[in-house]
């Protein structure tokens, strides 16, 4: 793990790893208020990884990542491989719009970490090509865009299939009241982490308003708008 962290470059974790590393590798269930860009990624993946190697890789899906797109689900199960790619453990990734017979494959294979959109996975709950009963973590990234984007019924029939004897982290950048209700029922005794303030811009977008036209940067990438109506 530390090879592979080293490998990566990082030699400090970025405020919300620090705090919930050490969370995650004591059994605490989180609920963590955490922008896209702030690391949240490794501060889950990496002690979730430490905890299932630490017994060792059974093939059977002990860890679940969801997420509410099929993007979000890449880049996670890729940085869970980059952590993970001196330990003995194996992960997929299920999502739609693709064929569903490489993944069933994979599946069969036997997997540790499962990394889902919830549509696609109910689909392969439907084809019992997936068994959410020795599930030991469960992760939702980014809860309120599956609230935006309709999933938290899905979310909570997933929910339903997992032992209750788990470990839950939930991360969301922002908390409406339908995501504090989630995070009431999927939780026990969890602990709240806060790394910005959750409606702040993240420091590496600047934004400009000029006129009617406001321009976001990101790196070397400019998006431009049109202003229509400012209160």
């Amino acid at each position: 793990m530390l090879r592979a962290v080293a490998e990566q470059g990082y030699t400090v974790p970025t405020p919300i790893q620090a705090q919930a590393i050490p969370l995650v590798l004591a059994g605490r269930d989180l609920l963590g208020a955490a922008q896209t860009g702030t690391g949240k990624t490794a501060g889950f993946a990496l002690p979730l990884l430490q905890i299932l190697s630490s017994k060792g890789s059974s093939r059977n899906i002990r860890a679940l990542v969801v997420t509410p797109t099929r993007e979000l689900a890449l880049q996670v199960r890729e940085d869970i491989r980059t952590y993970g790619k001196f330990v003995h453990l194996k992960s997929t990734v299920l999502y739609g719009g693709v064929g569903i017979q490489p993944q069933i494959a994979d599946l069969r294979r036997g997997v540790d970490i499962v990394v889902a959109t919830p549509g696609r996975l109910l689909d392969h709950v439907q084809q019992k090509t997936v068994d959410l009963r020795q599930v030991e973590i469960l992760v939702l990234d980014e809860a309120d865009r599956m609230l935006d984007m309709g999933f938290i019924r899905d979310v909570r029939k997933i929910v339903a299939m997992m032992p209750k004897e788990r470990q839950s982290l939930l991360f969301s950048a922002t908390m409406p009241g339908e995501i504090a209700r989630l995070a009431a029922e999927l939780l026990r005794s969890p602990v709240r982490i806060e790394v910005s303030p959750v409606t702040r811009t993240a420091d590496r977008i600047e934004q400009q308003v000029l006129n009617n036209q406001m321009e976001f940067r990101i790196g070397s990438h400019v998006l431009m708008f049109i202003v229509t109506d400012v209160e």
